[in-house]
C-alpha cells in the first residue's frame, strides 16, 4: 500500500486508537513518525514507542496514555500540508488551546516542540496541533 502523506496516516491512526481506547497500536515506519512519536513521549501524551520487525516491514509500536479512562490525547490536528506548507518564526509560533496543547514543528534542528522551538529561538514547518 502506498501512503501520499505518512504523518497524516499516523495521526488518524493515533486519533482512531484513542477513540477506541485501544492501549497501543502500530504505524508504518519512518524517520518523520519517530520523531514525531519522540516529541509525544517527551510532552507526556503518549506512555512509550518502540521499533519492531525488519527493515523492509518495520512497524512503531505506540503505547497510549489514559487517565480516569480517558485519552490524555484529546485532539490531533494536521496543519501543514503536502499541497499547502505552512511555515512560521520563533515569534509567531501559535499557542494551542491557549499553552494547554502543543504545537509540533520541523525546524533546521529537528523535529520538536513548540515550546523548545521558542526557547531555541528556531522557527519552521508547522507539523500538526496536539491537545
Amino acid at each position: 500500500m502506498s501512503l501520499q502523506d505518512g504523518i497524516s496516516d499516523m495521526l488518524t491512526r493515533v486519533r482512531n486508537a484513542c477513540g477506541a481506547s485501544h492501549d497501543e497500536l502500530s504505524i508504518p515506519m519512518s524517520k518523520m513518525n519517530i520523531a514525531i512519536a519522540s516529541v509525544l513521549k517527551t510532552e507526556g501524551y503518549i506512555g512509550d514507542f518502540s521499533q519492531v520487525g525488519e527493515k523492509s516491514s518495520a512497524m512503531i509500536l505506540i503505547k497510549l496514555k489514559y487517565y480516569n479512562k480517558q485519552s490524555v490525547i484529546e485532539g490531533l490536528k494536521r496543519i501543514s500540508k503536502p499541497s499547502c506548507r505552512i511555515y512560521c518564526g520563533y515569534e509567531d509560533i501559535p499557542k494551542v488551546r491557549n499553552g494547554l496543547g502543543t504545537v509540533i514543528l520541523s525546524t533546521p534542528r529537528g523535529v520538536m516542540s513548540g515550546r523548545k522551538a521558542g526557547a531555541e529561538k528556531t522557527g519552521g514547518e508547522i507539523i500538526c496541533y496536539v491537545w
